[in-house]
């Protein structure tokens, strides 16, 4: 597939007389880790920027829901057969594989999870992730990383910024940021300005590579170069998929891509400063339910709620990769691949991309408690046909409170939507990416006016303008 060269835009004639949307209180860059600490613990901003039937667009029903917002309308077919979007709604291609970078460097493949940071003065930052492993088509002469292939070439994987001018969204700067890890899948953004990208990959050290893998690291929107890769070992050793901060608490909420796996959280000594330690847990139901997934049978009804207890995780760095078999020996919840995970106002929600009894997906709520009340958890939204969601992988929260869910289907032909999930639960089409891939890392830009996406490879980052619901 030959892609749009950047720069070029695809429109549609608005038809629709929807309220432009309003602006997201999101803190900039600019506003010191200092900041954050001197409001932990009170209100803070909400943290939501950031991770039909088959080539239709009706909106799925949902049994005894009345829907007060039921989509965009149609998906209008794309003249460059890439990205359908319903009528009003642009896109741009800011970003593909092979482009030259600002440090000469080429834009690498696997495009996956993505967050917009506010870097102050007109400017946003998109850090976005690259699945890759260390393949030979993969490398380039990276100057420096975290690991070496045969104490040689740098691994491949890791992440990459683009530095956009917020008003007319031209790139400014682009860089690769963190080199030398594997599979960096998803993530999230911290309300400090920094990105949190995760490795789903569990190996150790050994002839061909020095370190072990299957940490978090993270990388400030701002570092303008190849950062030096430190990996936040207290926050655990496992198949990582994406993680998301409270930001009143400070704590971070971590997915597990198994298919027997933990939701885990990850409490800082100090709120802020995930590099000076803290302590990880695994979650569980006080009424003693071990399995979420309803595989078997319905063990966790739609919007019933459960109130959570949390495990406390030994020896996290974990050489066997047995985290979370020792959390569910103690009673920990079993997710089918925990996947995608966002911020919502005062709560958070996760995809379990195989889970129910359809195994098409799940999306989980979890209310934080703050220590004024146990967390609870409940089944928010489970798919029973494809099309409502197909495999539900990256989420976002939008601040009309709706979620973007991108799917990821496992087959021989996919078609994959971005789906709109509103606050009652009600799902609809929102985009067809016409290309044979996924689409990953959907989320906005501060002012909710534009939503920024990747097609997974060949790698193209989309920016997405038209009359988001307020």
């Amino acid at each position: 597939m030959v892609l749009s060269q950047s720069g070029t835009i695809f429109r549609r004639d608005s038809m629709k007389n929807i309220p432009a949307p309003t602006a997201i209180n999101q803190t900039p860059i600019n506003n010191s880790r200092r900041q954050f600490l001197g409001t932990t613990g009170t209100a803070f901003a909400a943290l939501l920027a950031s991770g039909c039937s088959t080539g239709g667009s009706k909106v799925a029903s949902v049994a005894g829901v009345t829907p007060s917002f039921t989509g965009y309308g149609d998906l209008v077919p794309d003249p460059a057969r890439m990205f359908d979007l319903p009528e009003g709604f642009s896109y741009k291609v800011i970003s593909k594989l092979g482009d030259k970078m600002s440090d000469g460097l080429t834009v690498p493949d696997a495009a996956d999870g993505m967050g917009c940071i506010d870097l102050g003065n007109g400017k946003l930052a998109l850090v976005r992730n690259h699945e890759l492993q260390p393949r030979p088509q993969y490398l380039q002469d990276i100057p420096e990383g975290f690991d070496r292939i045969d104490g040689k070439a740098v691994m491949p994987g890791g992440t990459t910024t683009i530095v956009l001018d917020a008003k007319t969204l031209e790139v400014e700067q682009e860089y690769y940021s963190l080199a030398g890890t594997v599979r960096n899948c998803s993530g999230g953004i911290t309300p400090w300005g920094s990105w949190l990208t995760c490795e789903e990959a569990v190996f150790s050290a050994g002839e061909r590579n020095e370190k072990d893998h299957g940490w978090i690291f993270e990388v400030p929107a701002d570092a303008g170069k190849l950062i030096n890769p430190e990996p936040l070992k207290a926050m655990g050793r496992f198949n990582h998929e994406a993680a998301c901060i409270d930001p009143v608490t400070g704590i971070a909420y971590l997915t597990e891509d198994r298919g027997d796996s933990m939701l885990y959280r990850f409490i800082p000594n100090v709120p802020g400063k995930l590099a000076e330690g803290g302590k990880l847990q695994a979650l569980a139901l006080v009424d003693g339910t071990t399995d979420s997934r309803n595989h078997d049978g319905v063990t966790m009804k739609t919007g019933d709620m459960h109130e959570v207890r949390w495990i406390d995780m030994d020896n996290v760095e974990a050489p066997e990769d047995d985290l979370r078999d020792r959390a569910a020996a103690q009673g920990g919840l079993k997710i089918a691949r925990g996947e995608g995970i966002h911020w919502g106002e005062n709560e958070l929600y996760f995809a379990s991309t195989s889970g129910g009894a359809a195994k098409l997906g799940q999306i989980f709520k979890l209310i934080p408690g703050r220590d004024k009340r146990s967390d609870a958890l409940s089944l928010f939204f489970e798919s029973t046909d494809p099309d409502q969601f197909n495999y539900g992988d990256n989420v976002c929260v939008q601040s009309n409170g709706h979620l973007i869910v991108c799917e990821d289907q496992y087959t021989d032909t996919v078609t994959n939507h971005l789906r709109g999930l509103t606050p009652e639960g009600v799902p609809y089409p929102l985009a067809l990416l016409r290309i044979q891939t996924e689409p990953a890392g959907a989320c906005f830009s501060p002012d909710g006016k534009v939503m920024f996406v990747n097609a997974y490879s060949p790698t193209a980052t989309l920016a997405v303008t038209g009359p988001w619901l307020a």
